[in-house]
């Protein structure tokens, strides 16, 4: 294997994260007798994105975006509603939502007797525990890092320094990171000082974040593990 620890991204890399999205966001607005329109779902996931990039970027607590970000997309429409109370329902119906992408559950378990895998991932961390339990991905995994729990987020390098601590025996030319962000992964990594490895079914996508390796899905990262 030409690295030892494989560091792993959860949603959009192991579990498909828009399907689990979908789900709840189908189910939150049934239950508050809401019609999802087409219109409201793509201001909530710009919305979304927009503040999880300034959590990226440390301008923004997780707190912060979880509990503000229905407050914010109601008020687009002129609506009044309780954030926190939306996001406790949204989070419940997410934590059900543990889709696996392709046959990545299959390739996580080859290669967890090959190399030492771990998780590194933003976000909340019951939702990402629930989804890795229940998708029966978590016993693969040598340790999971939870932005929640660490106190950084991806990609900054405090963050990365507090995985690298708690990896036995750790070495950067040993380790590489798996993921589909470009802007916490694969930047991350970078400014981590380790490789990348770009998931990214895209092949028109272009950018000035040059990861170490990019490929268009999971089963594609055994050619790059064998050289």
């Amino acid at each position: 294997m030409k690295y030892k620890n494989l560091l792993f991204d959860v949603d959009d890399t192991l579990l498909d994260f828009q399907a689990a999205e979908n789900q709840a966001l189908g189910s939150l607005f049934q239950t508050e007798g809401i019609p999802l329109t087409p219109e409201i779902k793509t201001s909530y996931q710009a919305l979304n994105r927009m503040l999880w990039e300034e959590y990226e970027q440390g301008k923004r607590s997780r707190d912060e975006v979880v509990n503000q970000r229905f407050a914010l997309l109601f008020q687009q429409f002129g609506k009044s509603v309780d954030g926190m109370l939306l996001e406790k329902q949204y989070r419940q119906f997410l934590n059900q939502g543990h889709q696996l992408l392709g046959n990545s559950r299959e390739i996580i378990a080859d290669l967890s007797d090959k190399a030492e895998l771990y998780v590194v991932t933003n976000g909340v961390s019951d939702t990402q525990y629930q989804r890795l339990t229940a998708s029966k991905l978590l016993p693969y995994f040598k340790n999971v890092f939870v932005s929640e729990d660490t106190g950084y987020q991806k990609p900054m390098k405090e963050y990365f320094d507090y995985v690298f601590d708690r990896i036995p025996d750790f070495k950067k030319e040993e380790t590489v990171i798996i993921g589909d962000s470009l802007s916490s992964d694969i930047a991350g990594g970078k400014q981590a000082g380790i490789d990348t490895i770009w998931l990214n079914s895209d092949e028109n996508v272009k950018t000035t974040i040059a990861p170490t390796y990019r490929i268009s899905s999971l089963d594609e990262i055994y050619t790059i593990l064998a050289n």
